[in-house]
């Protein structure tokens, strides 16, 4: 189990660096395919071997190879990042004996969360073009793969969590928009109930919890935007990771 957990643990670095190509492009309406991974300071074409994840970075000290331009170090962070969520996605998912199925499912799941959370930070933004294949994947996969959530489970969900949001996001629009709405029923689709209240409360606490923080730091000014996506991902992925431990220890102490 743990070579498989590490094996694919590489692999997310790969699908990190894809990731990379997503957050960049995905905002400004580029395709993802073409044209190949280059360098957006003088055009570049990038060779295989400084395509290879973190390390390409590491002998590159950070720099484009023609230009010298420095190369944001957010590029090897996703990349890290997204290795190490699938290791965890992975060991999770098969220590509970689920369908390997799910575990695609899930990995697909953690990516485009990843890139959601990144391109909000960017651009408070949660394009359509993400959320929405997201939330198809939840209702299509509970329907297909066995296990959590069920398919109408997913759909009950999906339009519950939704359509609370919603009716936030109408009543006070400065706050929340309708990219949170899809991004949220897109969570509930994927989690079902009751991990979806779990994702919802760990994101909406985090959010806070830094919103007063940067208000107190003098980052942020009162009623001046934050980015939710990035919390309600991170929320989503500790409810995936550790909700069922967490929930199990629950109604142990209830008891």
């Amino acid at each position: 189990m743990y070579f498989i957990s590490m094996s694919i643990g590489f692999l997310g670095l790969m699908i990190g660096s894809f990731l990379n190509v997503v957050i960049f492009r995905v905002p400004r309406g580029e395709s993802v395919v073409t044209p190949g991974s280059h360098c957006p300071a003088c055009g570049h074409s990038l060779r295989a071997w400084e395509l290879i994840p973190v390390v390409s970075f590491l002998i590159l000290k950070g720099k484009c190879r023609k230009c010298q331009v420095s190369i944001s170090w957010r590029y090897p962070a996703v990349e890290l990042l997204t290795g190490m969520l699938f290791f965890l996605t992975t060991a999770f998912t098969l220590r509970l004996g689920i369908n390997p199925a799910r575990l695609v499912s899930n990995l697909v799941f953690v990516s485009v969360l990843i890139a959601l959370s990144f391109i909000d930070l960017d651009t408070f933004r949660l394009p359509d073009v993400l959320t929405l294949p997201l939330l198809g994947l939840g209702i299509t996969g509970a329907f297909f793969i066995p296990g959590n959530p069920s398919g109408w489970e997913s759909i009950l969900s999906a339009s519950g969590v939704g359509g609370f949001f919603w009716i936030i996001a109408r009543a006070y629009p400065q706050g929340m928009g309708l990219g949170d709405v899809k991004l949220v029923a897109a969570l509930g689709a994927n989690l079902g109930f009751p991990a979806i209240f779990l994702a919802v409360f760990m994101g909406s606490f985090m959010g806070a919890f830094v919103g007063i923080f940067l208000l107190l730091a003098g980052r942020k000014k009162f009623r001046q935007q934050i980015p939710f996506g990035p919390y309600l991902a991170l929320g989503a992925i500790f409810s995936l990771l550790w909700g069922t431990n967490i929930f199990d220890w629950y109604w142990t102490w209830i008891k």
